[in-house]
């Protein structure tokens, strides 16, 4: 297997020289959540330096955060595989008998998966080795520090072969998007024109939706430029509220931009600016409502992995509408119609414009978290600081969502049909994942208190 050498060659070197300090601790210290976490937030920074697309990086949280959820459930079974639950998911062989730390399973399954879904393989195995040099400082006797990492490779295994079928690595020699002149289509926009970003994303299998066109939303505006139109009305409306921003409406476009292909032109230099994907700041904030509630490594994996799985589902839906009505953004018509100077707040996306893709996931995402965590869940979003933001707070997911999708409005990028039939779309993929994936008994998808059930 990919990558075991170096793991085989370091398990060696600690069976030789021993483990004469064992701690009596070792299992607590191995299960501290904030493992987890930094794996998570290691993924993240790796996504970020690769500059993976929204869609691609959704897909690159799920696959680990399924793999950590699954490696843990023999230690925990009060909560249920997500073999049989998710598309094409066999069940995983069990463990054998003997002792294992399941959450050090479940950090080397992560971790070994993500390494093999993002392009600079060695930013992760370097993070993933320094970890062995922890297990053995906590004091995990050799033999069952080996048979927890052979554990976390089956799973991993186990997920890596079932993600090779989903056809990712297919859509790779799909053709490119084609760039016309049919008006009302989208075509490239300022300052790269960088070309559609995965026209043939809805060819991903999903995890949990039937097919991509599920949750299918009306179809947009028709398209007409002539004054008095609906969509010119739309079109004039974006116009508008660029010019006419409050300063809290810009800082909350920029909170919410989200887009990892901005580029900065200095003269005749341009440059990238390298920025977490909007799935990325869900997750962050999965991340920071697992602290926030103590959740310990099981109920952390079990809220990262329904989190994950319902972001790239609800990205497959969203791409599956922006491929299909291929709707031009509002600086292109604005430019051509209205003021062939106006610039919107924010870099337009290279993707077509319905649905909103931050409508779509942020609702689906907050409908998720409001089920795990409850309604009324206030917290400080600190996603956005390493990336030079102030922190927002909330009084909910809910709120943070509707703030989310109303920033596409505020940046410049969306149409407000985008907005408000992406936020339907996306009520609509969270509701379906929470009626589709049981992760507790009594078809709870996940109770963090521990405290009763929902009903």
């Amino acid at each position: 297997m990919k990558h075991v050498s170096l793991w085989l060659s370091a398990l060696c070197c600690l069976a030789l020289t021993g483990c004469s300090a064992v701690s009596h601790d070792y299992r607590a210290a191995a299960s501290d959540p904030e493992l987890l976490h930094a794996a998570t937030d290691k993924l993240t920074d790796v996504m970020v330096h690769d500059i993976f697309s929204p869609p691609q990086a959704s897909r690159g949280y799920a696959y680990p955060a399924i793999a950590a959820y699954e490696a843990l459930i023999p230690a925990h079974q009060d909560y249920r595989s997500l073999a049989g639950q998710l598309r094409e998911l066999q069940p995983l062989p069990k463990p054998d008998g003997a002792e294992h730390v399941f959450e050090v399973s479940a950090i080397h399954a992560f971790l070994t998966v993500a390494q093999e879904l993002v392009f600079s393989e060695e930013r992760i195995a370097v993070y993933h080795e320094s970890l062995l040099a922890r297990y053995k400082k906590i004091g995990i006797p050799s033999s069952v520090l080996r048979r927890s990492l052979d554990w976390g490779d089956v799973v991993a295994q186990h997920i890596l072969a079932w993600a090779d079928t989903d056809n990712y690595r297919e859509t790779r020699t799909f053709p490119k998007y084609p760039v016309t002149e049919e008006p009302g289509r989208w075509i490239p926009t300022p300052p790269a024109y960088i070309t559609a970003i995965e026209p043939h994303w809805n060819k991903i299998r999903p995890f949990v939706l039937e097919q991509a066109d599920a949750f299918r939303p009306p179809p947009p505006t028709p398209y007409s430029m002539k004054p008095g139109s609906q969509f010119y009305k739309e079109a004039i409306e974006v116009y508008e509220t660029g010019n006419d921003l409050t300063e809290e409406q810009a800082e909350i476009a920029a909170f919410w931009d989200c887009n990892p292909y901005v580029m900065n032109t200095r003269g005749h230099v341009m440059f990238a600016t390298k920025k977490i994907t909007p799935g990325g700041h869900w997750i962050g904030i999965t991340a920071i409502a697992n602290r926030l509630a103590d959740s310990d490594m099981m109920k952390a994996a079990a809220a990262y992995a329904i989190t994950a799985i319902t972001l790239s589902d609800a990205f497959i839906s969203s791409w599956d509408e922006k491929y299909r009505s291929n709707l031009v953004r509002p600086e292109t018509v604005i430019n051509k119609y209205v003021d062939e100077d106006w610039m919107p707040l924010l870099q337009t996306p290279p993707f077509p414009e319905y649905t909103s893709g931050h409508s779509v996931i942020s609702t689906a995402a907050a409908t998720i978290l409001t089920d795990v965590f409850g309604e009324g869940f206030a917290f400080s979003d600190t996603t956005e600081v390493a990336y030079g933001l102030p922190v927002r707070s909330f009084s909910s997911f809910k709120e943070a969502s509707a703030e989310a999708a109303i920033s596409r409005l505020y940046g410049g990028i969306h149409f407000m049909p985008a907005i408000k039939d992406g936020v339907d779309q996306g009520q609509k993929v969270g509701e379906f994942v929470l009626s589709r994936v049981s992760l507790r008994d009594r078809n709870l998808a996940i109770n963090i208190n521990d405290e009763g059930v929902r009903n």
